[in-house]
């Protein structure tokens, strides 16, 4: 935890709903501020004074492009493996509802699709593990939580980067500032609702035969594209291919629906004629 107003509020409310010692509390300190190892402290000493178990995670990085994608890849890494030293079964943050309700803007601005748009999940994995990631607050408004930490009678820390226009997030955050109107709990709704109609095409999906032929697999091509695109997933996966991202597989899915033959994640889909047939590519040969 940051030691902000929402993970100290995810704090409180462990403290006050779970028994003494089940869970503990990592701080990651990124070494990217000259105030985040006495932040760190603060926060341990929060934890001390709670008969909670902390522990600071002190990680190096460097400034340059994508500092917060690159600061959040890591930080996730350095919290499922202490997960597992300490012998934790989830990872458990303080993503609330205005984090899904810019979570859903950002997305929609990148044009992404059903599962890009149903934003966090309340019940996911840490990225890049296997490790359970677990977002109890997703129902919750920002200024609420911030109400838990004044109610407690705690001090949070302010953390500059979070106003720092620089950030995409942070840019946003600004605007929505100014934007009243803006309904970000209903935001946060709609992403549930989209959750949901993406579990639902998964599981039409799985319901779709595919057959074997020549040493392959053959699919019928007469689905909406969007049930077409799970079930090409499905192709890939069984076929021991690699993980395609989404517009790629789109892509994809047009040229075998255009009548041609194309290769994505090393599996050749020949769409010219009924069923498409599809076979794992050999690797290239290098000269």
């Amino acid at each position: 935890m940051s030691g902000g107003p929402d993970s100290l509020a995810l704090l409180i409310l462990a403290h006050a709903a779970l028994p003494e010692g089940g869970f503990a509390v990592a701080t990651v300190d990124h070494g990217l501020r000259p105030e985040s190892a006495a932040e760190a402290a603060h926060v341990a000493g929060i934890c001390g004074e709670l008969g909670i178990a902390h522990t600071t995670l002190s990680i190096a990085m460097d400034r340059g492009s994508a500092m917060q994608e690159r600061a959040r890849d890591a930080r996730y890494q350095a919290l499922a493996h202490w997960c597992r030293a300490t012998g934790l079964a989830a990872l458990v943050t303080a993503h609330h509802a205005d984090d899904q309700a810019e979570t859903l803007i950002m997305r929609l601005n990148r044009g992404a699709g059903l599962r890009g748009l149903a934003a966090m999940r309340p019940i996911a994995q840490v990225p890049g593990d296997t490790l359970p990631l677990l977002r109890p607050l997703l129902g919750w408004a920002r200024a609420s939580l911030a109400d838990v930490v004044d109610y407690a009678g705690l001090v949070a820390i302010d953390d500059p980067s979070n106003r720092d226009i620089r950030f995409e997030r942070a840019r946003l955050r600004t605007q929505l500032a100014g934007a009243p109107w803006l309904d970000r709990q209903g935001l946060a709704a709609s992403t549930a609702h989209l959750a949901e109609a993406d579990v639902a095409l998964d599981w039409a999906a799985a319901a779709v035969p595919i057959g074997e032929a020549d040493g392959g697999l053959a699919l019928e091509p007469d689905l909406p594209r969007a049930l077409a695109l799970r079930v090409l997933e499905r192709v890939i996966a069984r076929l021991g291919g690699s993980t395609p991202r989404g517009r790629d597989l789109a892509r994809w899915h047009d040229r075998l629906a255009a009548g041609d033959v194309a290769t994505l994640g090393r599996v050749r889909g020949d769409g010219r004629a009924k069923p498409w047939r599809f076979t794992l590519a050999p690797p290239h040969r290098s000269l």
